[in-house]
């Protein structure tokens, strides 16, 4: 009968050295996938930083006040619209007679507008304007004095 217990104590002594060693590599897989979750989080964090700061960055980028520079070349891109705007306006029919008075409002709202922009662009082109402009202006004033006369 003393054999009996002897076996079962041998078979237990195995199962618990078993259950211990695996115990033991299931706690090391557990510390091994922790491991791996800090370092994905600590390279989150790093790169949540990175894109923090390059929003920060972007943002006093776009408020910052306008330098001298850009102001000079805000008014040299104006001069060239104003250019491009007063080529268009020459390369266009003169309106003639009836016509051009029985369109309504809307030609005459046209007219306006396209007096506002043209007067923008001379005040933004100072003195640089070439004398060919001047004259196509002058002429502009006479035809349009002409004409609600």
């Amino acid at each position: 009968m003393r054999e009996m217990p002897d076996a079962v104590r041998e078979a237990v002594d195995r199962t618990v050295e078993s259950t211990v060693g695996s115990a033991r590599l299931t706690r090391e897989r557990a510390q091994d996938a922790v491991d791996e979750i800090v370092r994905g989080a600590e390279a989150g964090l790093r790169e949540s930083r990175r894109a923090v700061g390059k929003r920060v960055r972007d943002a006093l980028e776009d408020a910052r006040p306008a330098t001298q520079e850009d102001v000079r070349e805000l008014r040299s891109d104006l001069r060239a619209i104003a250019r491009r705007l007063e080529a268009i306006e020459q390369r266009l029919p003169a309106k003639r007679g009836r016509a051009a008075s029985s369109k309504g409002s809307a030609k005459g709202a046209q007219r306006t507008s396209t007096a506002k922009r043209s007067a923008t662009a001379k005040r933004t082109s100072g003195s640089k304007r070439t004398s060919a402009a001047k004259r196509s202006t002058a002429a502009k004033r006479t035809t349009r004095s002409q004409r609600s006369t």
